[in-house]
């Protein structure tokens, strides 16, 4: 989708995605080795109560259904940046569901602009666990006529 065909308050749902604990350890392990995502002990002993999922491991799970339905598609360029904020503890076996929503549009040449996306993102019983807004830089129409 063109930077001229995209209006602010666009939505998308994003699809379900399932925190399985396997991959959740498998994650943590390799790029988040804290106790509290891979002793189940020490988490257990913790505020949490149990193991949580690596805050990345679960936004990235939530972005990877999002980009299964394409919504920018082929004049998407490039991500530009990125702001997560985890508002609750993500534990093996939840399901996260979200919604992104067009929140910004800013032109920056005859060429691209810049396109904000919010996401929230929720687990099984409705509670919001992250929100993020990124912004991603997509192609215009051609203007040349």
């Amino acid at each position: 989708m063109y930077f001229d065909d995209i209006r602010l308050g666009m939505t998308v749902e994003i699809a379900p995605t399932t925190i399985e604990k396997e991959k959740m350890l498998a994650f943590a392990r390799d790029y988040d080795p804290i106790p509290l995502h891979t002793d189940e002990a020490y988490a257990k002993a913790s505020p949490f109560g149990a193991l949580i999922a690596p805050g990345v491991m679960s936004f990235m799970s939530v972005w990877a259904k999002y980009l299964e339905q394409d919504f920018l598609g082929a004049e998407l360029l490039a991500g530009k940046s990125t702001k997560i904020v985890w508002e609750k503890p993500v534990y093996a076996n939840d399901v996260l569901t979200g919604k992104a929503t067009i929140t910004n549009l800013v032109k920056r040449s005859q060429k691209n602009g810049l396109v904000e996306i919010s996401i929230e993102a929720y687990n099984q019983h409705g509670q919001l666990v992250l929100t993020d807004v990124t912004e991603a830089i997509v192609k215009c129409k051609n203007t040349s006529r």
